[in-house]
């Protein structure tokens, strides 16, 4: 199945973001320490972390790689989405730690500024770290991942954080040194929103949520058909990246089971083409 060929394609991104994130953490944790900045220090931290959550949502499209078995006859898909739930509790630990060490910090504020080699370290991370969120958006939008979204979520917020970090630095180079221990703070709370915005879409996901936009596109396919006198019931449902469709319709009474099943081999077949959908139960009841 195209699904299954999606989710190993998800596995490059998810590699891609360890790599990075092994590298950067190790860089800014070191120049940040004998640099002495704290922003660049809770920035390290954070990617630090960030190798755990990506490893994380690795192992969740592993595990929805997984063919279909006796006890999990829709197959493992929800496994990603789990992945991405799992990301985020991680992704939050760090912003709490972070915030807590910010806070803790203005009873002892700075008195010097880090050297400008910390800035440079900041802003080359946060060119890094687009280009990686660039790369893995796009992959996500084609295979439709969960888990793979929610990394690149990670992925922005940590340039974001890396810009902010070096914004920190350069104003405490003109005199304002608590500056930087300000930015560590903004920090903090930027990556607790990017871990809230990754739960709830998650969350929602895993209780049967369903965006209400993408459904009226299904409603108007099946409405489109030919054959279809009317579209009585339409539900959807995430199945980690997958989407798992159950449709009533009415048609004709006087057609014979062949033609019945014609026609609603036409909703899966425009389901398929027109929302890469390939999970569709059709239910057929005579007008």
């Amino acid at each position: 199945m195209d699904v299954y060929q999606d989710l190993k394609k998800g596995e490059r991104g998810a590699w891609l973001s360890i790599a990075a994130y092994i590298i950067l953490a190790a860089f800014k944790l070191t120049i940040g320490y004998l640099y002495s900045s704290q922003a660049l220090l809770a920035d390290g931290l954070n990617n630090g972390t960030d190798i755990i959550a990506s490893a994380a949502v690795l192992i969740g499209l592993k595990i929805s790689q997984k063919p279909p078995d006796h006890d999990h006859p829709y197959g493992h898909f929800k496994a990603e989405a789990i992945a991405a739930l799992v990301a985020s509790f991680i992704i939050m630990s760090v912003g709490i730690q972070v915030l807590f060490e910010g806070f803790k910090s203005i009873a002892d504020p700075k008195t010097e500024s880090p050297n400008v080699i910390t800035a440079w370290t900041a802003i080359i991370s946060a060119s890094i770290m687009f280009g990686v969120y660039r790369y893995n958006k796009s992959l996500a939008k084609k295979i439709n991942s969960k888990a793979l979204i929610a990394a690149a979520q990670d992925n922005r917020s940590d340039a974001l954080v890396s810009v902010g970090a070096f914004a920190g630095i350069i104003a405490s180079q003109f005199g304002l040194a608590w500056f930087d221990t300000l930015t560590a703070i903004t920090i903090g709370f930027i990556i607790c929103k990017t871990a809230w915005d990754i739960f709830k879409e998650t969350a929602h996901s895993l209780t049967d949520g369903f965006d209400d936009q993408k459904l009226l596109g299904y409603k108007q396919t099946v409405e489109a058909t030919p054959g279809v006198d009317r579209l009585k019931d339409i539900k959807a449902r995430y199945l980690g990246s997958s989407v798992l469709v159950d449709v009533v319709i009415e048609i004709p009474a006087n057609l014979n089971v062949s033609e019945s099943h014609e026609i609603t081999d036409e909703v899966e077949k425009r389901m398929e083409n027109e929302h890469r959908i390939s999970h569709v139960h059709v239910h057929i009841e005579p007008s």
